[in-house]
């Protein structure tokens, strides 16, 4: 839209049917949004318009809500689902708060997919082999492109905690200051979309899928969550003794109750098993632990006061707004529920058959389908069009034959 139109407050209208848009760009049946597929409002977010710093031709990008012309917000809406959690854990007094925990692989220019993935030539000459874990070191020659990125990130309005090189090879780790749910799904997305944009700048590409390569650590996208008293804003996980408190207990129980159903919702892709099968400190199950990594829910070292709970089940790849509302609506349902978690685990252990999840897209896609708590939540319009979208992108995955099956396959009797 041109500037002049924006500001005159022309209405920008879009057909309900790009909300289920696949990843290939089809669309599933009009029945899963309606029929006549009629528009959907987009009404931009005052707080989210921002001019983009990397862009040489002044343009600028406004974060909308999908309403319904009627006023009320789409359900097909991922923006609209979460501020709908939010607004029912207000009608409790409470307010969550959450940080992200974003992962991504910074590459070279790729323009052969059937090639694997290769970091940049650094500045010593050499590509990098996977050494350079938590690293102070700059011979892999992205500082360029990381200046900009902290530059645009400023311009942004992206206040970042701690930045950092991960396990795998290029990399990184960002970790959002924690606030307001919305505005982290926000931040998150513009983040996202920042990188991307900058990388191309650099003659790079920034990779947010959940497993790029193969025998590497996959990229999370962990969810920290905690709950405020609104008004006083003191931490309902931690009593006056600084003990874990009832709420606490219940929104882990809410969160073991709800993340094999929502495993879809949190691994979107057929490459997020890739993730979760080949764990590298990215479990799959419904455990929770203090401070232990191979727990899908762990409990991070901390004063009374930040106590929380870490999600460590979303990938990179996971749709920041639906991730964070699904994980919220699940405590929020333990706590509703009064539900009780198990016991916590500790050092090595084996997860019971009761807090596995799915490994695969179509076992997700399947759990979801049964999930008459993933209705209860997110309507039943948004569960059948997410599971019609994404079965789609299944079934496109299944229509190809990939080079492992014609390298081992073809010789077999």
């Amino acid at each position: 839209m041109t500037a002049e139109g924006f500001l005159e407050g022309r209405r920008l209208q879009m057909a309900r049917g790009v909300l289920l848009q696949c990843i290939m760009g089809g669309y599933p049946p009009a029945r899963f949004y309606g029929s006549d597929d009629g528009d959907l409002a987009l009404n931009a977010d005052p707080r989210q318009i921002h001019r983009l710093p990397w862009s040489q031709t002044p343009r600028a990008l406004a974060i909308c809500d999908a309403d319904e012309l009627s006023g009320e917000s789409s359900r097909l809406s991922t923006r609209g689902q979460l501020k709908q959690v939010i607004a029912r854990y207000a009608a409790l007094g409470l307010a969550p708060v959450v940080a992200t925990e974003l992962e991504f692989f910074v590459f070279a220019a790729n323009d052969d997919p059937a090639q694997a993935f290769r970091p940049p030539v650094g500045l010593d000459g050499r590509r990098e082999e996977g050494y350079s874990a938590f690293s102070v070191s700059s011979n892999n020659g992205l500082r360029p492109f990381f200046k900009e990125v902290y530059e645009c990130m400023a311009v942004l309005g992206l206040p970042r905690d701690t930045f950092m090189h991960e396990m795998g090879v290029s990399q990184f780790e960002i970790n959002l200051l924690h606030g307001d749910p919305l505005l982290l799904a926000d931040q998150t997305f513009l983040f996202k979309h920042l990188l991307k944009e900058v990388a191309l700048k650099h003659g790079l590409i920034v990779v947010c899928m959940a497993k790029p390569l193969a025998h590497t650590p996959g990229s999370s996208m962990h969810i920290h969550q905690s709950l405020v008293e609104i008004g006083s804003g003191r931490n309902v996980f931690s009593d006056d003794a600084g003990q874990p408190t009832a709420m606490f207990r219940h929104f882990i129980g809410g969160l073991q109750a709800g993340l094999a159903d929502f495993t879809a919702l949190f691994a979107p892709n057929v490459n997020s098993y890739q993730r979760l099968c080949h764990p590298y400190a990215s479990p799959n199950n419904a455990c929770w632990s203090h401070d232990n990594r191979a727990a899908g829910l762990r409990i991070p070292a901390s004063s009374p006061v930040a106590r929380r709970v870490e999600n460590r089940l979303p990938g990179a790849d996971a749709n920041p707004y639906l991730a964070i509302a699904a994980s919220l609506a699940a405590g929020l349902h333990g706590i509703e529920n009064e539900l009780e978690p198990t016991a916590a685990i500790q050092g090595e252990f084996e997860v019971p058959d009761n807090l596995s999840l799915p490994c695969t897209l179509h076992a997700a896609l399947e759990r979801l389908k049964r999930s008459q708590l993933a209705r209860e939540l997110f309507g039943t319009e948004f569960i059948e069009g997410y599971i019609a979208s994404k079965t789609m992108e299944l079934t496109s995955f299944f229509d190809e034959i990939t080079p492992w099956e014609r390298r081992v396959l073809a010789a077999q009797a």
